[in-house]
């Protein structure tokens, strides 16, 4: 495992160490929720005895999973706790950073620390840090410590950038919603006119691909990389957008993929949230209800209900979805192969 080499650096650089006080996994697992089965095409992808079981609970608001595959783990956040856990089929749960997210004097707003998370394919674990406002990313098998990517554009900071995708042509695509500002979209704080969409290209030039949504928050990658599908979280519009990816990595004009507002909502707060997708182009959306299961062309197949609010979630290499959802992290194995977007290396 390539952590072996990164925690003694961080001890020395001074940044949070890790927590090796864990829980280990029980050999049972509680189940949750149930799984709504709405046409005969989710069986393609959730056999007839799937399961939503529960593999950590207890937690604040979970966020931002994703599976780290040389290390047969997932990491996923709890930003109201500026934590980044992790967890393992043989170990369980445990603590992998602490005070990430937000690096200066608090309180500050509900959710400070870091959103978002995801693996550039080079090792590099890229972090949406909210009370930051700026994309970081922390080498997981290099001598270096975090850093920032960027925190500004044209001179303004970040509202809070929340999630994070990677193109194959190594562009990183990422949202900027208020949700980690004291105050959101009233913060005084604030110096963005808009919640954008922002490009980064791989020689570090920043471009807004998106400034006329009103709360863009969940991206994913279409397998073949030509669709950036970017969900809004807002109540009012809770809808799912396509985005044409084009050669030169800029986004050409939306079409709205799914309209959430025709699924009744399980939960008041329910609205789009994370969205991962899989190589048969499926996406499987967080929002009303639970994580939706939707068709390359919008047909909502069934629905993954844990109980709780659903925010984002993650595949693992045999098929496993995690979900992190509210105060657990929940999973379900898939008989569909998860879609994982990284740069080439």
């Amino acid at each position: 495992m390539r952590f072996a080499t990164v925690l003694p650096l961080l001890a020395s650089l001074g940044c949070p160490l890790f927590a090796w006080s864990q829980t280990q996994p029980p050999t049972r697992f509680t189940t949750v929720g149930h799984i709504q089965r709405l046409a005969p095409d989710v069986d393609q992808v959730l056999a007839a005895d799937a399961s939503i079981e529960i593999v950590a609970s207890g937690l604040s608001h979970t966020e931002g999973p994703v599976w780290v595959p040389d290390s047969s783990m997932l990491l996923f956040s709890d930003a109201p706790t500026r934590t980044i856990y992790r967890w393992s089929p043989a170990k369980g749960l445990s603590k992998f950073l602490e005070s990430t997210g937000y690096s200066g004097r608090m309180p500050y707003g509900k959710e400070p620390g870091t959103n978002g998370i995801t693996l550039d394919g080079r090792g590099n674990l890229l972090l949406c840090d909210h009370g930051d406002r700026r994309l970081a990313v922390l080498p997981l098998d290099q001598q270096s410590g975090k850093r920032t990517l960027t925190d500004a554009f044209e001179g303004k900071r970040y509202n809070s950038p929340n999630d994070a995708v990677v193109h194959a042509s190594g562009s990183i695509y990422f949202t900027d919603p208020p949700y980690g500002l004291p105050q959101q979209l009233q913060s005084p704080l604030r110096e963005m006119p808009v919640n954008g969409v922002y490009r980064l290209a791989p020689g570090g030039k920043v471009s807004r691909e998106v400034a006329d949504q009103s709360l863009p928050n969940g991206v994913a990658l279409a397998p073949d990389g030509r669709t950036l599908y970017v969900a809004l979280s807002d109540s009012l519009r809770p809808v799912i957008l396509a985005y044409k990816v084009r050669s030169n990595g800029k986004l050409g004009k939306s079409r709205v993929f799914f309209d959430m507002s025709k699924v009744s909502r399980s939960r008041p707060k329910e609205v789009p949230d994370g969205l991962k997708t899989d190589q048969a182009g499926n996406v499987w959306a967080s929002g009303h209800g639970g994580i939706l299961v939707l068709s390359p062309t919008g047909q909502h197949l069934g629905t993954i209900d844990t109980g709780e609010v659903v925010s984002n979630c993650a595949w693992a290499p045999d098929g496993t979805l995690y979900i992190a959802s509210g105060s657990l992290l929940c999973r379900v194995k898939t008989k569909a192969s998860g879609f994982v977007s990284t740069q080439k290396k």
